[in-house]
């Protein structure tokens, strides 16, 4: 049985230094080399090129293929890619094309070097291109701020290009050792249990009853053997529930409400940039750099505020998406939320004959509200065992 190939090649190419005694003399060279610390957002693709996640890029883009990739989802030479991978900075101090440098991590204290990098060229973008670049990636609503795009013009304009040799897994593998993985050992995993079709889940939140249901759901109707629940480890945005409690919550749900050998509950490390439709089809990427077949996007994947409709998530895959870019194919899910007409979790648009009141529907705020106050909210919206590890997490908050 052969898994579906990685994005752009046939064989995954991790850019992680697997070989320990390389990796040893690498660090020891590294700790001789000129460094720079990087912002968070470079460490976070350092971590997902080293993890495979990102393949076939073999490091950080220079700024011809950043500019075309943001206006038509190219690289210069035509590679299909949807966001500039990127390590920008401030100041490139006497960074030169030949160097090899060393890149610091700048989430660890003592910020440890975290990628040996061999510079091709230090180009600066100018105020248009940043501009360009951020309408393009984020397409922000005018009228409203947006963190991805604050997140992206807060690293600067200069951008240091070139492959990179990626040593650690930044503070992804000590602090999550039962969640994190690279891409290459999910591909491993789903060999080793013999899955031939496997739907990802993406999510920054813990999983209620109506996620869980879609999850069955797609996998239902795909004819899936295998479940990804992937999860994102990296910064999220104040008031997210932090990743350990997410995780806690997820793995009772697998543990209590899925056949055996059915789910695997994963992480990986990676900032959320928000970036709602561009987003979704790097998020399809690195699904299918992990050997999922298929990939669930809901409703405003990725989005933040009022940016994007509903669907633009989805239909930027029939839209913009050239036909054969991608292998791995796309589950398109509506909001699902519990029916008191029919007693099951159903997807919205599946139910014409409903009206709002007919589905059980709470806000995040009145879930929070609930939780805080130690009240379950109704089994109709959130597994028991599942409230009560969050209630626990809410009350602690209000010591």
């Amino acid at each position: 049985m052969s898994l579906i190939k990685p994005h752009g090649s046939d064989a995954l190419n991790p850019l992680f230094v697997y070989d320990t005694a390389e990796n040893e003399a690498l660090q020891k060279k590294a700790e001789g080399l000129a460094s720079i610390v990087v912002s968070s957002a470079t460490a976070a693709n350092a971590v997902m090129l080293g993890g495979g996640y990102f393949n076939p890029l073999t490091g950080y883009m220079n700024k011809a293929d950043a500019l075309s990739v943001a206006k038509s989802m190219k690289t210069a030479s035509g590679l299909f890619w949807p966001v500039p991978v990127l390590n920008l900075v401030k100041d490139a101090g006497g960074v030169k094309a030949g160097d090899r440098i060393a890149l610091k991590d700048p989430n660890i204290d003592g910020h440890p070097i975290l990628a040996v990098m061999d510079v091709e060229a230090v180009e600066e973008f100018s105020d248009a291109e940043m501009a360009m670049m951020s309408q393009e990636i984020y397409r922000p609503r005018a009228e409203e701020a947006h963190p991805g795009v604050e997140a992206f013009n807060s690293q600067g304009k200069i951008c240091i290009s070139g492959p990179i040799k990626v040593l650690n897994f930044s503070y992804f593998q000590s602090e999550f050792p039962d969640t994190f993985r690279t891409a290459v050992e999910i591909r491993n995993e789903i060999a080793e249990r013999g899955w031939s079709k496997v739907v990802a889940f993406q999510t920054r939140n813990p999983m209620h009853l109506a996620h869980e249901e879609l999850c069955h759901m797609a996998m239902k109707r795909l004819g899936c053997d295998g479940l990804v629940i992937h999860m994102l480890l990296g910064k999220l945005k104040p008031g997210d529930i932090p990743a350990p409690v997410r995780d806690a919550a997820i793995r009772k749900m697998v543990e209590l409400y899925f056949p055996k050998n059915s789910a695997m509950v994963t992480g990986y490390g990676f900032d959320m940039l928000y970036a709602g439709p561009k987003e979704a089809v790097l998020h399809a990427v690195f699904r299918q750099n992990m050997g999922a077949t298929h990939f669930i996007v809901g409703r405003d994947h990725a989005g933040v505020g009022d940016h994007y409709g509903a669907f633009d998530a989805q239909t930027i895959f029939d839209n913009e998406v050239p036909a054969g870019a991608l292998k791995i194919e796309i589950f398109k899910a509506d909001h699902t939320a519990y029916s008191k007409k029919l007693d099951k979790v159903v997807m919205m648009c599946e139910a014409p004959d409903h009206v709002k009141e007919d589905f059980v529907l709470l806000s995040g705020t009145k879930v929070r509200e609930m939780l805080g106050k130690g009240i379950a909210p109704p089994k109709e919206f959130s597994r028991p065992e599942v409230a009560e590890i969050l209630i626990k997490y809410y009350q602690s908050l209000e010591k």
